[in-house]
């Protein structure tokens, strides 16, 4: 008996009026198309429409091709929450070109080596960040690399130290240039470096289906209305703002731009620009709650998302009483930022306020564009028992969840196994399925929602000649969620203080990863002679009690 086909693959082939390839980018043409004079951007005294918005990124990328830019360049960014970081994020891959979005916060060696990890063609500085990044070019060994200077009105200081200003270049492109979808979706939109335990930033490589996706997950697992009002305390550099420059878009909601993250201006433009929506680490919901009260007279209703360090509950239950809801968040560069979201059930609307912050406090469940999520054995990968107290490591899968790393296919290796991205992290899972962090596998530390690798701190401790030894772990901090603790061995002989081991630390590396504290003390062993860096974590605990 003959075989037949499946009645369903028979002349119903994917053909151009029935796929198009997932990207974020139609999005900016959708709303830019529906809603032309609606307002896109605010910032001071910068106001755009969403039409003049869009003009503005398909100039970017005609400029970018017209010099040559395309598939498979890095065009890398360092800048603030400001209008035109924002562009990039549309203008770059509409080029065809990777955006590489640089943490504003670290020194020079590390920028000089992500420029030339990433090989970066093009580099858009703000002028806040003039100086630091005049040395990483000097560092990094790109000579044929176009800098390219954002001018701010409204930002004193600074210096030129490009070739041509970004308004210039956005002359140079055409308004209604005819960009071209990516030819697949797996093709890569975006670059973001990650501190790995190694100390090296891994780059992490995303692709237009999963920003897409996550993009628009965004919004399901927000609740965000239409024409959302979009507060900009979240770092855009960090995992491209959680997806959230092409959420807005999505959205059609407005982009209210902030450089400084302090309570005045972020209240006053809650207030004055109606904003919904913001999203930031626990040290930035802190610093609100610990605001004037004066400063809090917005009377409608705000959406805070929080990740990075766990919240502490009286943190949230404070937010939540100065009317701000918050929802809890987790992810990591590698799943494009959030991709589990602590979800509210209705079962629980009658629970007191104490209880309330405690079920928000848990990292939660996967959101819309997450396939797989489980706490299991690190070895086996057999999922372990949903009962709140089973300690595993938090695996994940789905389409967002990172190409891989960079120029690194062995740590790319080690992060996938058996079909889920190993996170390092370590928790549990309740029997309502909700995962809790307990501990990080891997020594990271998490301070204001930015990344420390013990193990590049150590090196530096390590540089000083009077140090023998030297373990760095987190120490809890009620501000920061955590801070490096720094044990130290002096060699023998040798004498060391904590203020000479800050400025000595302050010389060699960006300030927010110099040890708020030192100890110095024998560091506690294994037989073999490994550092217990267990007892120092607990230790670093106890000098908080």
């Amino acid at each position: 008996m003959a075989e037949h086909s499946n009645i369903y693959e028979l002349g119903l082939d994917r053909n151009p009026a029935n796929f198009v390839q997932l990207t974020p980018l139609s999005f900016i043409e959708r709303t830019a198309s529906v809603y032309p004079d609606l307002q896109a951007v605010s910032y001071g005294e910068v106001r755009r429409s969403w039409a003049e918005t869009y003009a503005r990124t398909r100039r970017l990328a005609s400029a970018l091709v017209g010099r040559g830019i395309g598939k498979g360049d890095t065009v890398s960014v360092v800048a603030a929450n400001i209008p035109e970081m924002f562009e990039a994020h549309f203008g770059v891959p509409m080029s065809g070109a990777v955006l590489n979005t640089i943490n504003t916060r670290l020194d020079a060696e590390a920028i000089a080596f992500i420029l030339d990890h990433a090989e970066a063609k093009v580099l858009l500085v703000d002028p806040e960040f003039s100086e630091v990044v005049d040395r990483a070019v000097k560092i990094a060994h790109r000579p044929e690399m176009l800098v390219v200077d954002i001018e701010d009105p409204s930002f004193e200081g600074g210096s030129r130290i490009g070739r041509l200003t970004y308004e210039d270049l956005l002359a140079e492109g055409d308004p209604d240039f005819a960009w071209s979808l990516p030819g697949s979706e797996w093709d890569a939109i975006s670059l973001n470096y990650t501190s790995g335990t190694t100390g090296d930033p891994k780059g992490v490589v995303y692709h237009h289906r999963g920003a897409a996706l996550n993009a628009m997950s965004n919004i399901m697992t927000w609740g965000m209305g239409q024409h959302s009002h979009y507060l900009w305390t979240l770092p855009m550099f960090h995992c491209n703002g959680w997806c959230f420059p092409w959420t807005i878009a999505a959205n059609a909601g407005l982009c209210v731009c902030l450089r400084a993250v302090r309570p005045e201006p972020i209240f006053q433009l809650i207030r004055d620009e109606k904003v919904t929506h913001f999203c930031g680490a626990p040290i930035v919901l802190q610093m609100l709650v610990n605001a004037p009260d004066a400063l809090k007279d917005f009377t409608h209703e705000v959406k805070v998302m929080t990740a990075g360090a766990p919240p502490p509950a009286a943190v949230i239950a404070n937010m939540e009483a100065m009317g701000v809801e918050v929802t809890q968040v987790y992810g990591l560069t590698e799943t494009y930022g959030p991709s589990v979201v602590s979800a509210w059930q209705s079962k629980w609307d009658g629970v007191d306020a104490d209880q309330r912050s405690r079920l928000k406090a848990r990292q939660g469940v996967r959101n819309i564009a997450l396939d797989g999520l489980m706490v299991a054995d690190p070895e086996t990968l057999a999922p372990l028992p949903a009962d709140g107290r089973t300690i595993g490591e938090i695996f994940m899968r789905g389409n967002n969840v990172m190409r891989g790393y960079l120029k690194n296919p062995t740590a790319s290796a080690k992060a996938f196994k058996g079909g889920w991205f190993a996170s390092g992290d370590l928790g549990v899972m309740h029997p309502d399925g909700y995962v809790e962090i307990k501990d990080r596998s891997k020594d990271i530390i998490i301070s204001g929602g930015e990344n420390i690798s013990s193990v590049e701190v150590e090196d530096v401790l390590y540089r000083h000649p009077d140090v023998m030894e030297a373990a760095v772990v987190a120490r809890p901090d009620e501000k920061w969620g955590e801070t490096p603790c720094a044990f130290i061995t002096v060699k023998p002989g040798r004498s060391l203080t904590a203020e000479e081991m800050t400025e000595f630390c302050r010389q060699h590396m960006a300030r927010f990863k110099v040890p708020k504290t030192f100890i110095f003390d024998e560091l506690p062993k294994t037989s073999t002679g490994k550092i217990q860096k267990f007892m120092l974590r607990d230790r670093a605990k106890a000098l908080n009690s």
